[in-house]
């Protein structure tokens, strides 16, 4: 099971930390992809971070900006995320991957973090 948290409404150039708390056997397994979705569009990659080897990977968009982390022993992957556009609105889930780049593992989704940058 993933939980999404700590999103919320921030001011263009701020920052949030969002963090996907994991539980069950996935986290040692599992690749941590976080995705999001905005109003009207498709849902769309973000950023990955590997379980083997902590490599990660990241969306043009998002790269230099946002920093995917992993910490195994309280079994969280967390997502800052600084120097935000109103583009990056929109609501945020996290999800096991079989590797990053690759398919997700289970077909469903989580609730969501909702994050809204606006003045």
């Amino acid at each position: 099971q993933l939980v999404e948290s700590g999103g919320g409404l921030v001011q263009p150039g701020g920052s949030l930390k969002l963090s996907c708390a994991m539980s069950g056997f996935g986290s040692d397994y599992y690749a941590l992809g976080w995705f999001r979705q905005a109003p009207g569009k498709d849902r769309e990659g973000v950023s990955c971070i590997s379980n083997t080897d902590g490599s990660t990977n990241y969306a043009d968009s998002v790269k230099g900006r946002f920093t995917i982390s992993r910490d195994n022993a309280l079994k969280t992957v967390y997502l800052q995320m600084n120097s935000l556009k109103p583009e990056d609105s929109g609501i945020y889930y996290c999800a096991w991957l079989w590797s990053c780049g690759g398919r997700k593992v289970f077909d469903s989704w989580g609730q969501g973090t909702q994050v809204t940058v606006s003045s």
